[in-house]
C-alpha cells in the first residue's frame, strides 16, 4: 500500500503559517487583552475590505452568525424561513433556535444548491427570509433568488460557512443578501484554530444590533438594553485569521487546481460537481456521487485514502429535527446524502497525492 492519504491533515494544512501564527500568540500573551480588542476590531476591517462591504461584525462561531443574523431580522414567533433540504443542520438550528419554522426547499440535482425555480411554490404568507446556503463552495444562482426575494418583500441571510471567496458572476459570496454568515471552524478554506465566525450586515445599524447582541445586549459596559448573547470573536482567533486572510486566493487556487485534475482524470463511473460558467467555485469539499458510496468509501480506505460524508443523514431524518419539520418526501436530498462522498481536497494536499487517489478510484470496480 502507498503512504496513507488523509482527508485532512490540520497540522500539515497551517505548517505555512506556523511561524506568523506563534508570533501572533506572544504577542496576543505580552498584550493581556483577550476580549474584544484591537486583532477583532482590524480582522472586522479587513475581512470587510476583502467582500468590499463596509460592517462586518465578528462572533464566536457560525451558528452564532446565523442566528443573530435572523434575531437582527425581528421576525414574529412562527414565521416562516425557506431553507435547502439538504443543508448541514447548523443552518436549520439557527431558524429554530430563533423561534421560527424552517421550511425545506429541495437543491438543484447538479450543483446541490437550493433550487429557485422550486423556491417560489414553498412561500405563503407566513414566509419572512430565503436562508440561501453556499454549498460545498459553490455560489447559489442569486439572481433569480433575489428577484423571488425583491418580488414577496423577503429578506435573504446567507450561509456562507462553506463559500470564503466562492463567486457567482465575479460577484462574492456574502454580498448579495440582507445578511451573511460565515464560519471559520480549522477546516474551512479560511479556517482558525478554533471556533470563530463573522456577518456581513448591509448596514451601520444592522451592525451595530448585532454588536450589542453578541456582547450580552451591551453597547455601555455593565448596561444591557436588549436580551442578548455571549457570542464574542476571540481576540486570539481574530489575531490567527489576519495572518491567513491574505492568503485565502491562493488556498482556493490551490483547491481549484486540485479540482481541476479530478474533473479532467477521473472516469465516467463517477458524477462530479456541476459547475457553471457563472460560478466560481472555491471547493471547500470536492464530492462525488457513486450508488456504492459505502462499499466505494471502505474500498478506498483499504487503500489507504480517506474520505468523508457530507452528509450521511438527511435533515429530516435527523431525531433532533422530527418535531419541527413538515413530513415531505425529499428524494433529491435522499439521493444526495445516500450516494455523495468527498474526496481529498485541501491546502494539505499536493498534486501527487490527488493523481494517487484518482488512479486508486478509477480502478474500483476493475
Amino acid at each position: 500500500m502507498s503512504r496513507m492519504i488523509p482527508y485532512e491533515n490540520l497540522k500539515t494544512l497551517n505548517k505555512p503559517f506556523e511561524e506568523k501564527l506563534r508570533k501572533k500568540f506572544d504577542l496576543f500573551l505580552d498584550k493581556g487583552w483577550y476580549i474584544l480588542g484591537q486583532e477583532v476590531s482590524l480582522f472586522e476591517e479587513e475581512f470587510a475590505a476583502y467582500h468590499q462591504e463596509k460592517h462586518v461584525v465578528g462572533v464566536a462561531n457560525g451558528l452564532d452568525a446565523l442566528i443573530l443574523s435572523l434575531k437582527c431580522c425581528k421576525f414574529s414567533p412562527g414565521a416562516e424561513v425557506i431553507v435547502p433540504s439538504n443543508t448541514y443542520i447548523a443552518t436549520i438550528l439557527s431558524i429554530i433556535h430563533c423561534g421560527l419554522t424552517p421550511i425545506l426547499v429541495e437543491p438543484d440535482s447538479k450543483t446541490y444548491n437550493i433550487d429557485p425555480a422550486k423556491i417560489q411554490s414553498a412561500i405563503t404568507d407566513k414566509t419572512a427570509a430565503i436562508m440561501v446556503v453556499h454549498l460545498y463552495g459553490q455560489c447559489c444562482e442569486m439572481d433569480p433568488i433575489m428577484e423571488i426575494a425583491t418580488q414577496h418583500g423577503l429578506k435573504v441571510i446567507e450561509d456562507c460557512a462553506q463559500a470564503h471567496g466562492a463567486k457567482y458572476k465575479n460577484q462574492l459570496a456574502g454580498t448579495f443578501g440582507d445578511f451573511a454568515a460565515f464560519s471559520f471552524y480549522p477546516t474551512k478554506n479560511l479556517g482558525a484554530l478554533g471556533d470563530a465566525g463573522a456577518i456581513i450586515c448591509k448596514s451601520e445599524a444592522d451592525a451595530a444590533q448585532i454588536r450589542q447582541l453578541r456582547n450580552y445586549g451591551s453597547e455601555k459596559k455593565y448596561h444591557n438594553s436588549v436580551v442578548g448573547y455571549n457570542s464574542r470573536l476571540d481576540e486570539l482567533q481574530a489575531s490567527f485569521l489576519r495572518e491567513k486572510l491574505p492568503y485565502l486566493d491562493e488556498i482556493n487556487n490551490h483547491k481549484r487546481a486540485l479540482a481541476a485534475i479530478y474533473f479532467q482524470e477521473l472516469n465516467g463511473d463517477f458524477i462530479k460537481p456541476h459547475v457553471g460558467s457563472d460560478f466560481h467555485h472555491v471547493y471547500h469539499i470536492f464530492n462525488i456521487l457513486h450508488p456504492e458510496r459505502d462499499r466505494l468509501k471502505k474500498y478506498l480506505l483499504d487503500q489507504g485514502i480517506a474520505t468523508e460524508i457530507h452528509y450521511p443523514v438527511a435533515p429530516q431524518n435527523q431525531l433532533a429535527l422530527k418535531d419541527y419539520l413538515t413530513k415531505f418526501d425529499y428524494p433529491i436530498s435522499t439521493k444526495i446524502h445516500e450516494t455523495t462522498l468527498s474526496l481529498p481536497c485541501s491546502f494539505a494536499h499536493t498534486k501527487a497525492d490527488i493523481y494517487q487517489v484518482v488512479e486508486i478510484l478509477n480502478k474500483f470496480n476493475t
